[in-house]
């Protein structure tokens, strides 16, 4: 086999890494926030400050890296971001400063641009028949790197082990998927003109971090303080404004005529009811197997490390499984068709979750549903995007909807840790409550693709 041959081959494996990487670096931190605080000696509240710096820096650097990408060259921007990962990683590893593991959880967000960068890569490389079948596989790994991220940490600070354990292991992913990548992304010229938006960039990263900053930190300020519908507010007033201005430069950061065309808003509005979805399935089955048990009732007592192994890794396992079969349904009746089918599976795991969560056994199977449809949903969404946008702007599109499905996530962290706080036993009908108004929010996602997307839809190549 010729080395370029080796390298086609190795491509989407390589991508598949580095999609691993991003919600790898997500995850990691979650388990471990305890044993941060502990070893820093600060309060858990503040060592939580390395998860929402980590998701804010996703949020505003994704778009950024996406534009960048798609004006001098998606391959460059990859690796960049991959080595700024790196160095985040080596630096949580190495320090036992609350400043400077920040500073790395902020360079580790720059993994936020790996998905949408790979997806225009993608695009650019594979033949036209078998782009969705490929999406849909580095897809499916952002779902798996999820939950090999809870079980290492897990295993690795099970007992009172070093925290920086993970970091070491983060180090090692991003050099192996940057290794990787290097190798078999090939260079290509530069071939779209433009200069960056970087007054939009900064005005739509103010917003970004206004909002979700209310949003992930509501659970600590309390839903109706202040400080939290201050900065929403304030955040939804700025992104506003930073439409005006897009609506005014010649060269937007994110051309907002594309933003408004029917099939990008309607799909990426629906993205943020995936993330909503997500993050509302894993935190809330780990609230509820975590409870101590109530005879007759719900909750297992269960530990960090059985959690993950028990009841997220299945699910996480097989919604990597389900990933090339939502490739595959794509492809063969569309990108409409597929979204609503993995909204309506979503809906019924979570009505499941909400009315039979007492035994194991079913708590487990409502868990693999629901992930299974995110999976076949991150299949659709690319290919959704693909058929309104044109392959110069793929990376930035799909980074805007990556920056939706963290808002629908923020929106479930706050609703779970809000209603279900750690620091009691939150009564069962919390749960049904919580589990409901995810479905009805499924639901909502399935209406709005059913009468939002075109239903002349079609398999984006004949069978």
């Amino acid at each position: 086999m010729t080395g370029a041959r080796a390298r086609r081959v190795a491509l989407l494996p390589a991508f598949g890494l580095g999609a691993i990487t991003v919600s790898f670096m997500q995850a990691l931190v979650v388990p471990a926030i305890d044993g941060i605080a502990r070893a820093l000696d600060v309060s858990p509240a503040t060592a939580g400050w390395a998860v929402t710096v980590n998701l804010l820096a996703c949020a505003v650097l994704t778009p950024l890296l996406g534009r960048v990408g798609d004006l001098h060259g998606k391959r460059t921007v990859l690796l960049w971001a991959l080595g700024a990962c790196l160095a985040g990683s080596l630096l949580a590893a190495m320090t036992t400063s609350l400043p400077l593991l920040l500073l790395a959880r902020v360079l580790q967000g720059a993994s936020g641009g790996i998905f949408p960068l790979a997806v225009g890569i993608l695009r650019d490389e594979v033949a036209e028949e078998r782009v969705t079948r490929a999406t849909a596989l580095v897809s499916g790994m952002l779902s798996l790197g999820a939950g090999v991220g809870l079980v290492l940490t897990g295993v690795l600070t099970h007992g009172g082990g070093d925290y920086h354990r993970i970091f070491w292991l983060a180090a090692g992913v991003s050099a192996v998927a940057l290794g990787a990548l290097a190798w078999t992304v090939p260079a290509r010229p530069r071939h779209l003109a433009g200069r960056l938006d970087v007054v939009g960039a900064l005005i739509l990263a103010a917003g970004l971090m206004a909002l979700l900053l209310g949003l992930s930190e509501a659970s600590r300020w309390g839903a109706g303080s202040p400080a939290t519908i201050g900065c929403v507010v304030a955040g939804l007033g700025v992104l506003a404004g930073w439409l005006a201005w897009e609506r005014r430069v010649p060269e937007p950061l994110v051309d907002p005529v594309m933003l408004a065309r029917r099939g990008v808003l309607v799909t990426n509005l629906a993205g943020l009811f995936v993330g909503l979805a997500n993050f509302g399935c894993v935190l809330g089955v780990t609230r509820l197997v975590q409870v101590p048990h109530i005879p007759g009732g719900y909750g297992f007592g269960t530990s960090v490390l059985s959690t993950a192994l028990v009841y997220l890794l299945p699910a996480t396992l097989c919604s990597a499984v389900a990933a090339p079969l939502g490739g595959e349904l794509v492809h063969r009746v569309g990108g409409r068709r597929a979204l609503l089918s993995s909204s309506t599976m979503a809906a019924v795991g979570f009505v499941g979750l909400a009315l039979v969560h007492q035994h194991r056994g079913p708590v487990i199977v409502w868990a693999m549903l629901v992930l299974c449809s995110v999976s076949i949903a991150y299949a659709a969404i690319p290919a959704l995007l693909a058929e309104e946008i044109d392959p110069d702007h793929t990376a930035v599109a799909n980074s805007i909807n990556s920056v939706a499905r963290w808002i629908g996530g923020a929106l479930a962290s706050a609703m779970v840790v809000s209603v279900l706080a750690a620091d009691r036993v939150p009564p069962e009908f919390a749960f049904v409550a919580v589990f409901l108004v995810v479905a009805a929010g499924c639901l909502a996602s399935a209406v709005l693709v059913a009468r939002g997307l075109p239903r002349a839809d079609r398999a984006l190549v004949a069978a």
